[in-house]
């Protein structure tokens, strides 16, 4: 993938979603600079997602706008759509911005991706 500055991507995992906007991607590399803007978790009651359905219904928003930056793999990211998207911005305004179990939460979720995908973090 080549992703612009300031593109918000997706990355997925299982049914969580990290959502942020791309600061600088690094083509030689393959590695996508992004800048998180919110995780949403699913509960694990919250039935799949279907077309049409509510990006909030069954979902957790955490704000990450004060969190630490991501150097990753650009395969493992999608261009955000505006459809999911924009709900989610609009409720983020909903969510304490100063909530410790944010960190928590990112810092969990870049743990399963990690584990999920640990030959693209292999350093050659």
């Amino acid at each position: 993938m080549d992703f612009q500055s300031g593109q918000i991507v997706c990355l997925e995992h299982q049914q969580d979603q990290l959502y942020g906007e791309v600061v600088q991607m690094v083509p030689e590399r393959q590695i996508c600079w992004v800048r998180p803007l919110l995780l949403a978790v699913a509960s694990s009651a919250a039935p799949l997602t279907l077309p049409y359905a509510d990006p909030l219904e069954g979902r957790t928003l955490h704000d990450l706008r004060q969190s630490a930056d991501l150097l990753w793999p650009a395969q493992l990211f999608r261009p955000a759509l505006d459809t999911e998207l924009l709900p989610l911005l609009g409720a983020l305004s909903e969510v304490p911005s100063s909530n410790p179990s944010a960190r928590q939460q990112l810092q969990g979720f870049v743990q399963r991706i990690w584990h999920a995908h640990s030959g693209l973090f292999a350093v050659s």
